[in-house]
């Protein structure tokens, strides 16, 4: 490829035309060439660039939007060439974007440098390149009353909230909302092996990543992890690139099995079993493969589970409150007796609930014992398998209660939906 200093003056005089236009553009913008506005000798400069590895031509065959670079040209040079060579007068045209060869040695603006994602940009990033990082980035944003923050089986959303920006905080915490997903590395995971761990990373685009503050662009770049291994969830970046999903995570399947169980239950016995299935606040994905977020984990699966059976529900089903010696039954106890009481094996009933115990087991560890704050990178598998089967469940006690003689005409929402494991 062609040096900077082989250029024709016309080449020279067109690159510094985009390097101009890409840095004093507010999100780092192409340079919009229309064919009716340039001459041939503009085309032949654009071409001279391309092949020198200096610019990339974003055309709408390569991305609908041709004033953001998503990401490194995934066309050949020969392709964005040939691009160039057919536009005609009746043609919208194509952009211009410096490549990272082009910005090298270009003194930037001052006000980039203290902000470690911007001046990336600047330096040639695109817009929907994806960095990564530690999850426990999210921590402070999450323990802060003064963000919004919302988790979801794919992603989260967080930004100050309205409250926050009119109660005069400082200029350094005006974050937007931002749209992060998870990511996994998987590549120290052996299902045959039950301590290898599943390390979950954080993705956003450069293109959110630059909208940060400096001071908390500075936060982010020393979470920051090397891409090697990782990959985004498939889930949230398909939404994120405009398609719609093809399925639903496992919290989102709690929620929903639960949500199921109550409509079933109440259309026979007129109560509702649980009473919510809307999860606590904070409930999802643990952020830091530590002890004490699995103990708070476990204690808000508990409280949706177990606490949150209504034991109204079971007197109106006719199951009983106290054993043969007079002594009060646990929800859990009695759930179970339902279940033989309406023609389940007992061995069928306890099975099925085993994993409800073994959450309420694990909860009553912290309770009764110190605890020291150990890190245990297995903890996302543990999550991701205890998830699992606590969803295999309330689907199998869901598909039961469907089968009452009342439940008959009732349809499974989204019956083809995909189960993501996490």
């Amino acid at each position: 490829m062609a040096a900077k200093k082989d250029l024709s003056p016309a080449a020279r005089d067109l690159l510094k035309l985009v390097r101009q236009h890409y840095l004093k553009s507010r999100d780092f913008n192409g340079l919009h060439i229309r064919p009716n506005r340039i001459g041939q000798e503009v085309i032949d400069a654009a071409v001279e660039l391309a092949e020198a590895g200096l610019v990339q031509v974003v055309g709408h065959e390569h991305y609908m939007n041709i004033h953001i670079r998503p990401w490194p040209s995934r066309r050949t040079v020969a392709a964005q060439i040939e691009e160039l060579h057919e536009l005609t007068e009746d043609d919208y045209g194509v952009a211009l974007y410096p490549m990272t060869k082009a910005m090298k040695g270009v003194k930037l603006p001052k006000k980039y440098d203290d902000a470690p994602f911007s001046r990336a940009m600047a330096r040639g990033r695109s817009t929907l390149e994806l960095a990564f990082f530690s999850a426990d980035v999210l921590e402070g944003y999450r323990n802060d009353a003064r963000f919004r923050f919302g988790m979801g089986d794919f992603g989260i959303n967080f930004g100050l909230s309205d409250e926050a920006y009119d109660d005069d905080q400082p200029d350094k915490d005006h974050v937007g909302m931002m749209h992060l997903g998870f990511a996994y590395d998987m590549s120290q995971y052996n299902p045959e092996e039950p301590d290898s761990p599943i390390i979950r990373r954080v993705a956003a685009f450069y293109g959110d990543l630059k909208e940060l503050t400096p001071e908390h662009q500075q936060r982010w770049a020393s979470f920051q992890v090397d891409t090697e291994g990782v990959d985004p969830h498939p889930v949230w970046y398909g939404t994120q690139m405009g398609r719609f999903p093809d399925g639903i995570g496992p919290f989102a399947r709690l929620t929903q099995e639960l949500g199921n169980i109550n409509y079933l239950f109440e259309n026979v016995w007129g109560a509702k079993l649980f009473k919510t299935h809307e999860p606590p606040d904070g409930f999802g994905w643990i952020l830091r493969a530590d002890q004490r977020e699995w103990d708070h984990f476990i204690h808000s699966f508990d409280k949706l589970l177990s606490d949150n059976i209504d034991g109204k529900a079971l007197d109106k089903a006719g199951v009983p409150k106290k054993n043969a010696a007079g002594q009060p039954l646990g929800t859990l106890v009695r759930l179970e007796m339902f279940m033989t009481m309406n023609r389940v094996e007992a061995d069928r009933a306890k099975w099925a609930l085993a994993p409800l115990r073994e959450v309420r087991a694990a909860r009553q560890k912290p309770a009764h014992a110190l605890r020291s704050n150990v890190t245990d990178r297995t903890f996302v598998r543990k999550q991701k398998r205890l998830m699992h089967d606590v969803d295999e469940v309330l689907i199998n006690i869901r598909q039961w209660l469907a089968t009452h003689p009342e439940n008959l005409s009732w349809k499974e929402p989204w019956p083809d939906a995909k189960n993501y494991p996490m």
